[in-house]
């Protein structure tokens, strides 16, 4: 045997390395318990690789089948599972009972179940204390705990090193050692063995000696104070009913034995003498028929009466468990739902139940429709709670809705619900929701800080709502106690609450709340979120706080010297807010703080300073040149400082100011590139920078500020070194600034050397882009670069081509589309470096790929030969438009919507363009694939389908097309329909009206409801899209318009109506009334339709008539109605009126009657209307 080669021993364990790699350590034993088998060797690893199968067989198994969530299946989450523990507050608050109503009430006394303002302000307050208290003895406690460490700490120093230990040999004692957990002051641990020589005396030994007992004070007790909360609540509880003799006394009998014992005794009257002061009270006599009660306590401590023994519940075996539960109506039900709507489950008639547990019956099932039903269910649902909101009440209807509302188990589709239900109640309950605000307040809050856009919008909209319906006293009512809540989730969400009362109420409605609530002594906490209610204030509204502004200020100022921090700093970034949404106006209004802000520049330092930093960044640029040039040269070397700061809000802020102070008309060019440049580059062009997306962002946009003040060839010497760097996310942001530098101010100021610098810097970054990454910034930034060097690039070109071209064979799909999409970037610079030959070239190269198998490289590379075809033309272009569109024709039908979208795009430019270059056969063949595209799921499909229509019917002339459009007419998918109308309307633009009408009047002949539809959304169109041209067809389609408006289907009087109203606002002015006037005595009895969207297009159409006809005409025929007796009529004549009052009220003067004079009223002298009639 050879020496090297292993061998397998019998007696031994051995492990086959092929199969289990070359390891050290291996368990040779399997522990009983998991204690075991973790630590009983503590000199093993304690990470320990997994057994694996081996790498060979490991590398023949494909990948793992795609989750669900990577088809694009992902399971609803709750909203709770993707919030932060700072959102996730929203679920520990409590909804607080209903609060009085003091504009109901009135002077009655409240209910004992609502809480008036001065009961929730004085809980708050005892809140407020009870923490302060708690938070003051835990500062005593840490500060003694120092001193008795410091203490020990010096008597140890002091103490010789072998004195301890020989006191504890002579006295024998065994010192336990402390643990971390024992108590440091407490008793010793240690105790007396029996087999001491002589017992410890211990104070029990010594003769008790009567000694005055002092008070106990509470500052004795070392045992740290908890919370109310942490501790384990006190219960009384008795022992379970069994053995009677055996029985706990409850505590009113243990209070009863006291009372018998004479612990406690009632008080004579002598006593009450001696404890309260003679003057001021009045001794009551007792009622006549008083008989005091004498022998409670006897009665309480008698034995009780036997009860029989405690027996187990039969169990419910009716339930079932982890299946999905159904309400008697069939309403489906989740497992969460069952504490919310767990009442509808049971089997309880509604003749054993009170009207309002039939109420609250009534509002669950419409929620549970609404949260789990179909829309159609959902739809009735909602509309029912509308319409009854008043009828169920405010109270049965917020406590179903706000508790669901609340539920951590909520999704965003069923909030969303929830919120459009309270949107839509609180319209109907109006001023009844007063007592209710914050109970709303504490659910709808949250969603003001949630991430969804669309969420804080909701919530905004809703508290603006409330507001409306409540009024501003009662908000003002229920927000005052949260303003000061020691709770910094609160006092948050109160702030952004006060910001949209403010935008719905006005700002100067609130202005005197927010002054007294700005100036408060009680808490910094008040001063910190009223100040922070401007700041929202100015965030949500803009610039409509310029007239308000001085106010603001004013408010907010006296801040910037307050004694606490935090108060400091939220001023600051308030007055940052307010000069962001003044600019460029209302320097004056910030007179009063300039001098404060720079003198805390120079005092403070950390998160205050970066607010004053902040706020000086934002004010500066409003001043003039003059004053704006002084206070950026103070402030500049200040932030310049800052530059080097590790902190990342610092570094944010810094970089806003940089941007904000640069583009400032007083600041030289100069000045810059010499004091701030430099550091600029060192402290923030950086890897780590570029990896903080928003830190990027800043970055860049400073730069380009930097740029627009003193060039771009300064900026492009750095960008060229940044092109080149190991890190793609570095080379990202250098590109993005190239693209945007280079995108305003142009290539003039960069030299040859410099251009050849960032143009192989340029191709570097763009070969080594990873895979899997976006490459929208590098191909950005590397059309920017060519159009910018215009004809300079022209050397450059052929070295971008072959590279494109190679990449143009790469096996990677990702690396071809990227060279396509550069393609389509470059082409229009190729054009201009007359390279059409070099362009024509990669035409062919692209035409060769149209077999690619990746439908988004596909849509890459057919966007790439449109942006050929359109700069070559279709005269020079190769391959020729004849072979090129035979090709394009079966990729119409590949599903995939981005290459749909392009390839109908291309094939309507050569429609356009190169008709004649096609025969008519192939176009037809297009035509009847583009029917098809009709159905896409993509709206911007459908357009370029219709779009491409128009172009083939120019093409090949109207008649082939509208035949193929109207056999369309005719399926049953209403979408398909509607694009086909679309289609017919833009042929008739396109190859003129009288082309189209007399077959599409034709097809109205046809006895089927979807075709004539069809033909009046046709006509819809059509005359939207030629507009006065109809004047010519009027009279021809008037006779089929007036079928129509009599027709007995819905469907048909409302797209007629949609038809009148596009010829009439086509037609106006040109002499067709009559025709009009005939259409409107057609269109008036439709007036009283129920149907909503029937109803909605018959006032549209009168709405152009009146335009067409004039107001005069419309409002005769409104006079007949307007006081008719039955009240729906008058609500449609009432109408029509108030439309023509908003729309013609001038016009209407000459229509009103001539009233006669009564008295000194005259109402018959107009000379200014007589002269002019």
């Amino acid at each position: 045997m050879e020496e090297g080669r292993e061998r397998v021993a019998l007696n031994s364990v051995s492990f086959d390395k092929d199969l289990y790699g070359d390891r050290v350590h291996y368990v040779r034993f399997i522990g009983t318990t998991q204690e075991d088998s973790e630590d009983d060797d503590p000199g093993r690893a304690v990470s320990r690789p997994p057994y694996t199968a081996p790498k060979p067989l490991l590398e023949e198994i494909p990948g793992e089948e795609p989750k669900d969530e990577d088809l694009g299946f992902r399971k609803e989450q709750p909203i709770a599972a993707r919030e932060d523990d700072y959102r996730r507050k929203r679920l520990t608050r409590l909804l607080s009972p209903d609060r009085n109503d003091p504009f109901l009430s009135g002077d009655k006394t409240p209910h004992p179940s609502t809480r008036t303002y001065t009961e929730v302000m004085r809980d708050e307050k005892l809140k407020r204390d009870t923490q302060e208290t708690f938070q003051q003895i835990a500062k005593i406690e840490l500060e003694k705990e120092k001193d008795l460490a410091e203490k020990r700490k010096l008597e140890k120093g002091k103490q010789p090193a072998g004195s301890k230990r020989k006191r504890e040999e002579d006295s024998g004692a065994v010192v336990k050692k402390a643990k971390g957990w024992d108590d440091p002051d407490g008793p010793s641990s240690s105790a007396p063995s029996a087999f001491d020589e002589t017992p410890r005396r211990t104070r029990w030994d010594e003769t008790p000696i009567a000694t005055p007992r002092r008070e106990r004070s509470r500052w004795d007790d070392r045992t740290p104070v908890t919370k109310v909360a942490d501790q384990t609540p006190v219960i009384y509880t008795q022992t379970p009913v069994g053995g009677v003799g055996l029985q706990t006394p409850s505590e009113g009998k243990i209070m009863a034995a006291r009372m018998t014992s004479g612990l406690y005794e009632l008080l004579s009257d002598e006593d009450l003498d001696t404890m309260l002061p003679s003057e001021g009270y009045k001794v009551l006599e007792a009622p006549a028929s008083y008989v005091p009660i004498r022998t409670p306590a006897r009665k309480l401590v008698a034995t009780p009466t036997p009860v029989p023994a405690y027996a187990i519940p039969e169990e419910d075996r009716s339930q079932e468990y982890g299946v999905l539960k159904e309400t008697p109506d069939g309403l489906p039900m989740k497992a969460e739902d069952v504490q919310y709507f767990g009442k509808l489950l049971g089997k309880e008639k509604e003749e054993d139940m009170s009207p309002d547990e039939i109420t609250e019956r009534k509002i669950m099932k419409l929620l549970l429709k609404v949260k789990n039903g179909t829309p159609p269910q959902r739809k009735s649902a909602m509309r029912q709670l509308t319409d009854r909101a008043r009828e169920f009440g405010a109270g049965p209807l917020f406590n179903q809705i706000l508790p669901l509302l609340m539920s951590p188990a909520l999704e965003d589709q069923e909030r969303h619900l929830l919120v459009k239900v309270i949107d839509r109640v609180l319209y109907k309950l109006d001023e009844l929701v007063r007592p209710y605000v914050h109970k709303l307040l504490v659910v709808i809050e949250p969603l003001l800080i949630d991430e969804d856009y669309y969420a804080r919008v909701e919530g905004r909209e809703i508290i603006s709502n409330l507001s409306k319906a409540a009024g501003l006293v009662t908000m003002i009512t229920a927000l005052r106690p949260d303003l000061d809540n020691t709770c910094e989730y609160v006092r948050n969400t109160t702030a952004r609450a006060f910001s949209v009362v403010a935008s719905a109420l006005g700002i100067q409605s609130l202005l005197p709340f927010l002054k007294a609530v700005c100036v408060s002594k009680k808490s910094w906490q008040a001063r910190h979120t009223g100040i922070k209610t401007v700041q929202q204030i100015a965030i949500l509204m803009g610039c409509a706080v310029l007239p308000h502004l001085t106010s603001l200020v004013e408010i907010v100022k006296h801040g910037l010297d307050d004694e606490n921090r935090k108060v400091k700093v939220i001023t600051a970034l308030a007055l940052a807010a307010l000069a962001e949404a003044a600019e460029p106006y209302g320097i004056e209004s910030f007179d009063s703080v300039m001098i404060p802000l720079f003198q805390g520049l120079r005092k403070h330092k950390g998160k205050v300073l970066a607010a004053f930093l902040k706020a000086m960044g934002l004010i500066v640029p409003l001043m003039s040149a003059e004053h704006a040039s002084f206070f950026i040269k103070n402030v500049m070397p200040v932030a310049i400082k800052q530059f080097e700061s590790p902190d990342k809000e610092m570094k944010k802020i810094v970089l806003k100011v940089v941007k904000q102070c640069v583009a400032t008309g007083g600041v030289e060019a100069d000045y810059v590139r010499q004091e701030i440049l430099p550091k600029f580059f060192q402290y923030f062009w950086t890897r780590q920078m570029a990896l903080d997306r928003r830190n990027y962002r800043l970055v860049v946009e400073a730069t380009v500020e930097i740029a627009n003040k003193v060039g771009a060839a300064d900026i492009a010497e750095k960008m060229a070194e940044g092109l080149k760097d190991s890190s793609e996310e570095y080379r990202k942001m250098a590109v993005e600034t190239i693209d945007k530098v280079l995108s305003q101010l142009g290539a003039s100021g960069v030299d040859s050397r410099m251009e050849q610098l960032l143009v192989d810097g340029m191709i570097y970054a763009f070969q080594e882009q990873p895979e899997t990454s976006n490459g929208t910034i590098i191909l950005n930034g590397f059309g920017a670069l060519v159009h910018a060097l215009g004809s300079r690039a022209s050397p450059y070109l052929p070295q971008v081509c072959g590279m494109i071209k190679w990449r143009l064979g790469n096996k990677s799909a990702r690396v071809r589309q990227q060279a396509a999409d550069l393609i389509a970037r470059i082409a229009p610079a190729m054009l201009e470096c007359q390279e059409e030959q070099l362009l024509a070239h990669l035409g062919v190269v692209l035409y060769e790929s149209l077999g690619e198998e990746y439908p988004e490289v596909l849509a890459s590379i057919i966007g790439a030969l449109k942006a050929v075809v359109n700069g070559i033309g279709m005269t020079r272009m190769t391959p020729p438009i004849k072979d090129l569109l035979p090709r394009l024709a079966p990729i119409l039908k590949n599903r995939h919507e981005k290459v749909q979208e392009i390839c109908i795009d291309l094939v309507g430019r050569i429609a356009d363009r190169g008709a004649t270059f096609v025969p008519a056969r192939e176009w037809m063949r297009i035509c009847f694939q583009l029917l098809e595209l009709l159905k896409a799921h993509k709206k911007s499909v459908r357009r370029a389908a219709v779009n491409t229509f128009g172009y083939v019917a120019q093409a090949i002339g109207p008649q082939d097309v509208l035949a193929a459009l109207l056999d369309n007419l005719r399926v049953q998918e209403r979408q398909n329909r509607v694009c086909t109308a679309v289609a017919i309307a833009i042929v008739a633009e396109t190859c003129k009206p009288f082309t189209v009408l007399p077959a599409l009047m034709n097809e109205y002949r046809v006895p089927e409801l979807n075709v004539q539809n069809g033909v009046l959304k046709a006509l819809s169109f059509l005359f939207e899209y030629i507009g006065e041209v109809g004047r010519d067809y009027v009279y021809a389609v008037t006779p089929l318009l007036e079928d129509a408006l009599m027709d007995r289907d819905l469907v048909h009087r409302q797209t007629a109506a949609s038809v009148v109203k596009h010829l009439a606002l086509g037609v106006a002015n040109l002499g067709c009334e009559d025709a009009l006037l005939h259409l409107l005595n057609c269109l008036w009895p439709n007036v009283f339709e129920t149907s909503l969207h029937v109803a909605s297009a018959v006032m549209e159409a009168i709405e152009a008539l009146r335009v067409a006809l004039g107001p005069v005409v419309i409002l005769s025929y409104c006079l007949q109605g307007m006081f008719h007796p039955a009240r729906k009529v008058r609500d449609v004549y009432w109408r029509i009126y108030n439309g023509l009052y908003v729309g013609s009220q001038d016009c209407l003067v000459a229509a009103y009657p001539v009233i006669e004079d009564v008295g000194r009223n005259v109402y018959s002298t107009r000379p200014e209307l007589h002269m002019f009639v």
